[in-house]
């Protein structure tokens, strides 16, 4: 608020802020003309005086679309804060009661989401607002899901390792830490796992794109050590991983929670990683959109009041 606080606000069309937010969040002049209503010479002219405004570009025509400047970037927060104060206080009914609200909303998360959030979401959802429909859709690609969340398809997305983007907002849900899973049977024997141990041992390892080559959190850390493991199964689904692990030599590193979840139904045991690996965070990610949108900022602060239980 304090770039915008500082200018002579007689002097700003409101319009030429809703504008700012679509180009932003679009990056194509003709895309976000049609957001806002206005054809393509119209909203050209309109950011030759956001350009004017502003005393900057904004944006730079590339091949891959409008990037944005240094100092759109910089306004980015502080007009999606204003506009929302704005919608805010014209909004009609903008009190909010989720015990009567009737909605659709659709998010995208990961196969961890789906186990560790989604069920008590759920169950929240059902308490404070059934007449909430959710949607729930797995993330395969994260930034097909990135794109698509930028563009509306979704209205939210949770889970670990997400890319980054100018267009939305990241919420830090709670961090969950890796552990080892062994044959409980095997595990009897030696509880805990050596050095020589983890990296002897033929490893199980999840990867919803199938084991594509790209080495995960858990190779870059042995490469620091000059240790490497050998994956002996690729699994597509974490679920599969406490099962397949069970009656095997093998050994499996996977998300604590997940591991907690099934290691008595799959009948394994649970050690810690006998290297330092560093916590990984569970993010909800959503667009700046959400600030307008009561209901979605409801189902916002919902997954984070559910996380906190977690």
């Amino acid at each position: 608020m304090t770039i915008i606080g500082q200018m002579n606000l007689a002097s700003i069309d409101l319009n030429l802020l809703v504008a700012f937010e679509a180009l932003m969040e679009e990056r194509n002049v003709t895309r976000a003309g049609e957001r806002v209503g206005l054809a393509q010479p119209s909203m050209s002219s309109t950011l030759t005086r956001l350009r004017v405004l502003f005393g900057d570009d904004l944006f730079v025509r590339t091949a891959s679309g409008m990037r944005p400047t240094a100092r759109a970037l910089a306004l980015v927060q502080p007009i999606s804060d204003a506009l929302g104060q704005i919608r805010g206080v014209l909004e009609p009914g903008s009190a909010f009661d989720p015990a009567s609200a009737q909605r659709r909303l659709v998010i995208g998360v990961t196969d961890y989401g789906d186990l560790v959030v989604v069920p008590p979401l759920v169950a929240a959802l059902r308490r404070e607002a059934p007449g909430i429909d959710l949607v729930v859709r797995p993330i395969i690609d994260a930034a097909t899901s990135v794109a698509s969340l930028e563009h509306g398809d979704v209205d939210a997305l949770i889970g670990g390792y997400l890319p980054a983007s100018t267009r939305i907002t990241r919420c830090m849900l709670f961090e969950e830490n890796f552990v080892c899973i062994r044959d409980a049977r095997h595990a009897k024997r030696k509880a805990r796992l050596s050095r020589d141990d983890y990296t002897r041992l033929p490893h199980a390892l999840f990867s919803s794109a199938g084991g594509d080559g790209h080495p995960g959190a858990i190779d870059t850390m042995l490469a620091r050590h000059g240790r490497k493991r050998r994956t002996a199964i690729t699994l597509a689904h974490v679920v599969a991983v406490p099962f397949a692990v069970a009656g095997t030599d093998l050994v499996a590193t996977m998300a604590e929670r997940i591991a907690r979840r099934f290691a008595a139904t799959a009948g394994v045991s649970i050690a810690p990683v006998p290297y330092d690996v560093e916590a990984f965070t569970i993010d909800l990610l959503h667009t700046r959109r959400a600030v307008a949108d009561p209901a979605l900022r409801w189902f916002i602060e919902l997954v984070n009041r559910t996380c906190k239980k977690l």
